[in-house]
């Protein structure tokens, strides 16, 4: 079955059909002097097209079903052909019954380096590594609509994760920076290994139901999505009793600080001393965060 759906993948992933992201690609080159800017703008063109125009799953998505997102790419040197970059992707999700869009992936990546000629042509294959850039925008890509599934069916995002662990597998031979088993556990490799880990089997479900039973139900009864959010993150604490620091917990603390804030700092009250507790010990770098909540 897995087999079928990558053949299925490959099949689609050039055609202009159904395309599920509505993504805003953005290369900054603030930091380059004595350049021609303009190979700067065609490749942040390529890259707009390339994200947004291929057809990543076989799901069928309306205009209002796109998933919001952006990749921010911060140009550190560039020399020829080659660049060395930093990218940060975002996304979020509208929330049920509202206008509201909660954040689900902020990740600053800094090992992006990549070759790029002006004009080439920009398609990726998923049964090999062809690019290093083509293979981490399609990473990050399969790992937002993975995220977004994720919120609405347990382990949703299954397929997905699946599909971003095979761009790893090819790519880690390779040994570019941002692959490895090897670096630091702060990297790509890591954050799909742990998705897909037993181990963290509860942070997926305390994903979902963060999302679909907590804030998709905001609307309905506030106080009781509250405890429900609250239920959810002491599952991440949990997690993070097991698993100290990992790459994962910290993303997703990197997306939902201020949402959390938000959510417990008005509306209707719950308990939060033990809330602000486990936050404290899971993301200690938001701490003045935390000690909003009230």
């Amino acid at each position: 079955m897995r087999k079928l759906f990558l053949f299925s993948v490959l099949l689609l992933v050039n055609a202009v059909n159904s395309q599920e992201l509505n993504c805003v690609v953005t290369v900054n080159y603030d930091k380059v002097t004595n350049a021609n800017t303009q190979i700067f703008k065609s490749l942040e063109r390529s890259l707009n097209e390339f994200v947004n125009n291929n057809a990543w799953t076989e799901q069928e998505y309306k205009a209002n079903e796109k998933i919001n997102c952006s990749m921010f790419i911060t140009i550190n040197s560039y020399e020829g052909n080659n660049f060395d970059t930093t990218i940060q992707v975002q996304s979020s999700r509208t929330i049920f019954n509202s206008t509201y869009a909660s954040p689900l992936v902020n990740i600053n990546d800094k090992e992006f380096a990549f070759s790029y000629v002006e004009f080439e042509n920009l398609s990726y294959n998923p049964n090999s590594f062809d690019s290093n850039l083509m293979s981490v925008l399609a990473f990050y890509c399969y790992y937002i609509i993975g995220t977004d599934a994720e919120t609405f069916e347990p382990n949703g995002g299954e397929p997905y994760f699946q599909i971003a662990q095979d761009i790893i597998s090819l790519a880690a031979p390779t040994q570019i920076k941002g692959w490895g088993q090897t670096e630091n556990r702060q990297n790509r490799y890591y954050l799909i290994n742990d998705l897909l880990s037993p181990t963290f089997k509860e942070y997926r479900d305390a994903i979902y139901s963060y999302h679909f039973e907590g804030l998709d139900t905001m609307e309905k009864d506030a106080k009781k999505s509250k405890e429900i959010i609250k239920e959810a993150i002491t599952t991440l604490k949990q997690v993070n009793a097991t698993r100290p620091n990992a790459y994962l917990t910290r993303t997703f603390f990197d997306a939902k600080s201020d949402e959390l804030v938000s959510i417990f700092s008005g509306g209707p009250s719950v308990p939060t001393t033990d809330l602000v507790e486990g936050l404290m010990k899971m993301s200690p770098t938001n701490s003045s965060k935390w000690s909003r909540i009230r």
